[in-house]
């Protein structure tokens, strides 16, 4: 196992450069990304000013010296900082921790209601319960996210709290609620890939239990719930781990939306905003921590691999 993590981490280092040295050609080097005069918008950037700031941040060296630069900060746990002065880190260290709260929770929606809807819906197939699944979950993936946020806004934010005087769904994110502040948000950014989870599950499980040793174990007179819980759902668990492995990653990136539905101050908005603003120093910081949390999430679901299936070693 240590050879496998040792051999993985070293695997990690070409995707981090790779992905880091894309995102930074992107931003600093393709036409009309140039820094300074984004820095002064539709007018033209005073010389002596423009001067200055390419000598302080080394825009005038060639661009792979200003990538190693940068990669060197990152390694050394600096993300740059803008042509304001701010420390990419301390915005993102401000906007981190909403976005965190808000993929935990959503992934433990996505993780528990997913798998026990697809459950049920394998072990009552082409019964009522199994349609319904089949049903809401393609209706689920059918609606755009902002549609579902602002749908769920208006009636359980809105209208319950209206009609029956129950506030436990604020409309928008307020700190002082709490964990309750990123309930609702945190279903709908998991509703979409929850769907995905349900089905997912189901298609697993009902393959895994016409498999032989699921057979075997059910001709032995063991109980259907051992059967299911032991025999069963621990290998149909394995793409459904994948799957959740990739999209925690997802969850924390891909926040934009939700976040400007609900008025909440996270990394995507962020972002979001580093993009609308030309701040390229906070784009590629931000993209960066991304790709890092992909890197761990991929590292740990290959781990839960051998958890699952004790048949797995890793050498």
């Amino acid at each position: 196992m240590g050879r496998y993590l040792i051999r993985r981490l070293i695997q990690a280092i070409p995707v981090l450069l790779g992905a880091t040295f894309l995102i930074y050609f992107l931003t600093f080097q393709m036409p009309g990304a140039d820094p300074i005069q984004l820095l002064a918008g539709d007018k033209k950037a005073d010389p002596l000013v423009a001067a200055m700031l390419r000598e302080k941040y080394h825009l005038d060296d060639p661009f792979l010296l200003q990538y190693w630069n940068y990669i060197s900060g990152v390694f050394q746990g600096d993300l740059g900082e803008t042509l304001t002065g701010r420390k990419v880190a301390d915005l993102i260290a401000e906007a981190f921790p909403y976005t965190v709260n808000l993929a935990i929770m959503a992934f433990v929606i996505e993780a528990i209601v997913g798998v026990l809807a697809g459950i049920m819906a394998a072990l009552r197939r082409g019964k009522f319960l199994d349609q319904l699944v089949l049903l809401s979950t393609l209706m689920v993936i059918s609606i755009p996210v902002f549609v579902t946020g602002f749908v769920l806004q208006l009636t359980l934010g809105v209208k319950l709290n209206t009609a029956w005087g129950i506030d436990f769904f604020p409309v928008s994110f307020n700190e002082a609620d709490g964990m309750r502040a990123y309930l609702l948000p945190a279903f709908v950014l998991a509703s979409t890939s929850l769907a995905y989870v349900a089905r997912l599950t189901r298609t697993s499980l009902m393959e895994t239990m016409r498999a032989d040793y699921v057979r075997t174990a059910t001709a032995k007179g063991l109980p259907r719930r051992t059967v299911v819980g032991r025999h069963a759902l621990r290998n149909a668990l394995i793409p459904i781990v994948t799957f959740l492995g990739a999209d925690l990653g997802g969850l924390m990136g891909g926040a934009v939306i939700t976040e400007r539905i609900f008025n909440i101050h996270g990394l995507g908005g962020t972002l979001a905003q580093a993009v609308y603003l030309k701040q390229g120093a906070v784009v590629v910081g931000g993209v960066t921590l991304l790709v890092l949390i992909y890197l761990v999430a991929n590292l740990l679901v290959d781990l839960l691999y051998a958890v699952l299936d004790p048949r797995i070693r890793y050498a």
